[in-house]
């Protein structure tokens, strides 16, 4: 198959689409990428691509076509420049893309106007669209603040509606995000279930001996406003006279300044920072882990999304601690593979720690199950397997053919 994928993001940016590009490449298709400058989360565009430098490489067997950005930095009107700044400058270089792609495929995160380029795409080629849909739109920008009833929410909700009924097939990251395109944005049709995997460097960590009776919680991930790291901070400091327990936070974001300051000001000795690390040193950290941590915001829309740490945790075979609602906390119980309490409730969280903590019998039955659940439901052949059902499928649907495998 000939693939042109969409994503605002891409390598050396740490998003899941990098891994499934690889592997599509590996597996002999060939798979153009159109992307922006790296700049996530740091806001600042990587040196390396400023000047009009690199702006088409190839990494992996893939084929990289870089479009301007503005740097994401800090702040909503500068977000703002850096969302509409790809949707114009990537629908432009479209206009110039080679045409001999069987399918298009957007990798939608947020913004939802990153899929703008592949709709126009499809309107000239007339090649079939799929639209991956791994963030909600307008939901995502109404749990960031906007108002539901403002003029803004009703143009970006008639904008999303128009996005997500242009493509031919919707494929989801989350069960429950079904749901709200039945309810919300009145889409009824070719929605697929489509979660995603773990990178393969997940699945064999090791387990680390401890030579003392130190309790390491590990949360890795971006470090925003949705993820809600300061309900980690606070449980932290309701149980900070348990000096067996620690809690390490690795990553990056626009909040990770916010929650340093709040460790400090509350006085916390058993919080560690430990930055931003490429995903070839992310093992060292899974290895440390006695359990993991997923936290979000406490809000409906946000509530539908699975983060893609939950299938890295899965992967690793080692239990997960979450302060979350919704499709995290349906598959932390389905799975029985830790504890969960509601989001943002950083109470009942220290109290799950707490109990986690005084049940050492029950961590290896944790992680037993979870990597169970994640061999069921997470694999990479069965998800790659699945994908190239789709793409071949969509093809066939679109022009009439099928791609011989």
């Amino acid at each position: 198959m000939k693939v042109l994928v969409i994503c605002q993001y891409f390598f050396p940016e740490q998003f899941r689409v990098n891994d499934i590009c690889f592997e599509l490449a590996k597996e002999g298709n060939e798979v153009t990428v159109l992307t922006g400058l790296p700049n996530y989360p740091s806001g600042i565009v990587d040196k390396k691509y400023r000047g009009l430098k690199h702006r088409n490489e190839q990494i992996n067997g893939v084929n990289v076509i870089r479009s301007s950005l503005i740097g994401r930095g800090k702040g909503v009107k500068k977000l703002a420049l850096n969302y509409a700044s790809f949707a114009l400058t990537a629908t432009c270089k479209a206009l110039f893309l080679k045409k001999d792609f069987d399918l298009i495929l957007v990798y939608q995160l947020s913004p939802v106007t990153m899929a703008l380029p592949g709709i126009l795409l499809k309107k000239i080629t007339k090649k079939p669209l799929i639209l991956y849909c791994h963030d909600l739109w307008p939901e995502s920008i109404a749990s960031a603040g906007i108002s539901s009833n403002s003029k803004l929410y009703s143009i970006l909700l008639k904008l999303s509606k128009w996005i997500y009924k242009s493509a031919d097939k919707i494929l989801t990251s989350s069960k429950l995000f079904e749901e709200y395109f039945k309810n919300t944005l009145d889409i009824h049709d070719s929605i697929i279930h489509l979660p995603v995997y773990a990178e393969a460097l997940f699945e064999n960590i090791k387990e680390v001996e401890h030579r003392d009776d130190t309790i390491n919680l590990v949360f890795a991930g971006n470090i925003g406003e949705m993820q809600s790291v300061e309900t980690i901070i606070y449980a932290a400091n309701e149980i900070k006279e348990e000096r067996n327990i620690r809690f390490h936070i690795v990553g990056d974001g626009s909040s990770r300044k916010k929650c340093e300051e709040l460790v400090d000001s509350l006085l916390l000795n058993n919080v560690i920072f430990h930055g931003q690390h490429p995903i070839t040193e992310m093992p060292k950290f899974y290895e440390m882990a006695d359990a993991f941590l997923v936290t979000l915001k406490a809000n409906k829309a946000i509530s539908y999304t699975l983060p893609n740490k939950v299938q890295s945790y899965m992967a690793a075979g080692k239990p997960i601690l979450g302060s979350i609602d919704g499709e995290t906390n349906i598959v932390i119980n389905e799975a029985n593979c830790g504890l969960c309490s509601r989001a943002e409730d950083y109470q009942e969280l220290a109290l799950a720690i707490r109990k986690f903590a005084t049940e050492k019998d029950n961590h290896h039955v944790y992680g037993e199950n979870a990597r169970r659940y994640y061999d069921n439901n997470f694999s990479k052949k069965v998800y790659m397997e699945n994908l190239n059902n789709l793409l071949n499928k969509t093809i066939l649907e679109g022009d009439g053919k099928v791609v011989q495998r």
